[in-house]
C-alpha cells in the first residue's frame, strides 16, 4: 500500500469519527424542514416540545382541496379537512379526519378552531363527534371572512395550522372617500318612528271659505276681479247701482240735516225759556224733536253700516246708488257668479274667496287602520308629483264609513303661508303610529342588497367589509338592526353603492 492510499484511508476514518460524534450529540428538539405533497400544499414546520412535554407543530400552511370540497390541511400524513356546511341549516363547521389519505373516525383527534374577524373579538369553536365528522358548537356567521387558527391534538402531538379567508372586503383609504362621496356614520341607539302611509288630496280649509253677497239688490256696472286671482282684504271686486242704497243715503242726509235743525231749535228755545220769554212747554217740545232727529240719524247710520257702507257727511256730485262690493278677506277667488249688466238679489252668492294660508289634507283611511289613527296625531305629508313636504296634525276623523268607498275621511291641517300647497294635489300622508327606542340602528340609505340579503359595509381601518344584517322596524330614515353589526361600529352611509360596484359579484361569493 502506497503512502498516498494510506493517507486517504486515515482521512476517511477521521471524517467518520467526526460525523459519528455529531450524530450522538444532535439536539433532539430540532427537525429538518419538511415538504409534503401534493405540490400546491407546501408546508414548513418546526417541531418543539411544550412545557407539558407534548410535541407541537407550528405550521403556516397552504391547503389543498379535500374530498368533501373543503380545505385539506396535512402534516406527517395526518389531515384535517375543514368544511362549512349550510344546506338547510345555519352555517356550521364540519371537520373530517384522515391518515395517509384514508378516513379516520372523528374520535381520533381533538380539534379546535379560533376565528378572528375585523372589528370583533376572537371566536373559539369546539367540536364533538357526529356521524363520520366533527361538528362545531356555534354558527359560522356571515360573512365568512376571517383568520382561522386550527389546533389538532392526536397521539400526544399538537399541530397548528393558520389560514386567512377574505370575503366581501375592499381596501379604500380615507383620501378616496371624498372623491367617491361615501359618508361614514356610526351605529348607535335611535328612536324608530313607525308610520302608516295613506293616500290623500289637498283641499281648501272650509273654515276659511267666505261667500260674498251684495247685501242689496242692484245692477252690476263693473267687475274688476275674476276667478283664480289673489285679492287683498278691502279690494273692490265689483260695482253695482242700487236704488235701495240711494234711498238709504238720502235718508241719512235728511236725518243729518233734521238733527242739525232740531239741535239749533233746542238751543234757542232753551235760551228763551231761561230768559222767561217762552213757556217751558215749548222748550220741552224742542228737546223732544232734537231727540227724535238724533234717533232717526242713528237708525239711518245703522242701516248703511249693516250693508257695509260707511256714511259720508256729504255726497255732493256723487252717485248715491253706487255701491262697491269689497273683498271681506285676503285670499283666492275660487268661484264667481257675476257679470256686468246682471241684476243681483241681495243674498245672491257672487264670489267665493278662500284664505289659503292654511289648507286641509283629506286622507282616505280604511277601517282596519282607524284603531291607530287619532286626533292630534303628527303626520308628514308629501306631494306625489312635486318635491313638497309638510308637517301637520290630524284635526278631524269622520265618524261614518262611506257606503260606496267603505273608507273614512281623516283631515290634516297644513300651514301654507308660502303657497306651496295647491288644492287638488295628490299626496301621501305618513302618520306616526309608534315611537320605539332601539339599541342599534343604521341609516336606511346605507342598506344594500347582495345575494338577496340586506347588508351594510363596515369600516375597519382602511377596509370596508360586508356585514349581513337582520333588520327590524324602520321609519324610512333609520332601520333597527337585530343582528349583524354592533353599536359603535362605523359603516358606509351615503353612496355606499359605490363600494358594492367596486366589489363586484365575484368578490362577495363564498370561498368555503
Amino acid at each position: 500500500m502506497s503512502k498516498t492510499q494510506l493517507s486517504l484511508i486515515i482521512i476517511v476514518i477521521l471524517i467518520g469519527i467526526i460525523l459519528g460524534g455529531l450524530i450522538l450529540t444532535w439536539d433532539t428538539t430540532t427537525s429538518p424542514t419538511i415538504t409534503d405533497t401534493p405540490v400546491e400544499n407546501v408546508i414548513k414546520a418546526t417541531a418543539t416540545k411544550n412545557t407539558l412535554g407534548r410535541k407541537v407543530e407550528n405550521i403556516q400552511s397552504v391547503y389543498s382541496e379535500g374530498s368533501k370540497g373543503g380545505k385539506l390541511f396535512t402534516m406527517d400524513g395526518f389531515s384535517v379537512e375543514v368544511t362549512i356546511y349550510e344546506e338547510g341549516t345555519p352555517p356550521q363547521f364540519r371537520l373530517y379526519l384522515y391518515k395517509n389519505g384514508k378516513p379516520l373516525p372523528p374520535t381520533e383527534a381533538q380539534v379546535g378552531i379560533t376565528l378572528t374577524r375585523l372589528g370583533a373579538p376572537a371566536q373559539l369553536f369546539r367540536f364533538t363527534p357526529e356521524g363520520n365528522y366533527l361538528i362545531g358548537d356555534q354558527v359560522v356567521e356571515e360573512p365568512h371572512s376571517f383568520e382561522e387558527a386550527i389546533t389538532a391534538e392526536r397521539n400526544d402531538k399538537t399541530i397548528h395550522w393558520n389560514y386567512a379567508q377574505i370575503e366581501g372586503r375592499i381596501s379604500m383609504p380615507d383620501t378616496t372617500l371624498k372623491s367617491t362621496g361615501i359618508k361614514i356614520m356610526t351605529t348607535s341607539p335611535a328612536t324608530i318612528k313607525s308610520t302608516l302611509s295613506l293616500p290623500g288630496e289637498i283641499i281648501f280649509n272650509h273654515h276659511t271659505l267666505v261667500q260674498v253677497v251684495p247685501r242689496m239688490p242692484g245692477v252690476v256696472t263693473s267687475v274688476s276681479r275674476h276667478i283664480g286671482q289673489q285679492v287683498k282684504k278691502g279690494e273692490v271686486l265689483a260695482v253695482i247701482e242700487s236704488p235701495i242704497l240711494a234711498e238709504l243715503r238720502s235718508q241719512y242726509l235728511i236725518s243729518q240735516k233734521r238733527l242739525t235743525l232740531a239741535h239749533t231749535t233746542f238751543i234757542r228755545e232753551k235760551k228763551l225759556w231761561e230768559e222767561k220769554i217762552t213757556a217751558k212747554q215749548d222748550y220741552l217740545a224742542a228737546q223732544e224733536m232734537w231727540g227724535e232727529a238724533e234717533a232717526k240719524l242713528n237708525l239711518a247710520l245703522v242701516k248703511l253700516r249693516s250693508l257695509g257702507v260707511q256714511p259720508e257727511s256729504s255726497y255732493s256730485g256723487q252717485n248715491l246708488a253706487r255701491f262697491e262690493i269689497l273683498a271681506p278677506i285676503s285670499g283666492l277667488i275660487i268661484s264667481k257668479a257675476i257679470a256686468q249688466g246682471k241684476t243681483l238679489k241681495e243674498d245672491q252668492e257672487i264670489f267665493t274667496i278662500a284664505d289659503v294660508s292654511t289648507v286641509w289634507t283629506a286622507i282616505t283611511a280604511y277601517p282596519k287602520d282607524l284603531n291607530i289613527v287619532k286626533v292630534g296625531q303628527k303626520a308628514v305629508v308629501e306631494a306625489t308629483a312635486f318635491n313638497v313636504v309638510g308637517k301637520g296634525e290630524i284635526t278631524y276623523i269622520s265618524t261614518l264609513i262611506g257606503e260606496q268607498t267603505r273608507t273614512a275621511t281623516v283631515r290634516i291641517e297644513l300651514d301654507n303661508k308660502d303657497g306651496k300647497w295647491r288644492p287638488g294635489m295628490f299626496v301621501n300622508a305618513k302618520l306616526v303610529t309608534e315611537e320605539i327606542q332601539v339599541p342599534v340602528a343604521v341609516s336606511v340609505d346605507a342598506i344594500q342588497t347582495i345575494h338577496n340579503r340586506s347588508v351594510v359595509f363596515g369600516r375597519y381601518g382602511e377596509y370596508f367589509e360586508i356585514r349581513p344584517l337582520e333588520l327590524g322596524r324602520s321609519d324610512e330614515k333609520m332601520v333597527e338592526v337585530l343582528k349583524g353589526i354592533s353599536s359603535g361600529e362605523q359603516y358606509a352611509a351615503g353612496n355606499s353603492f359605490a363600494i358594492k360596484a367596486e366589489l363586484g359579484k365575484d368578490s362577495v361569493s363564498h370561498d368555503d
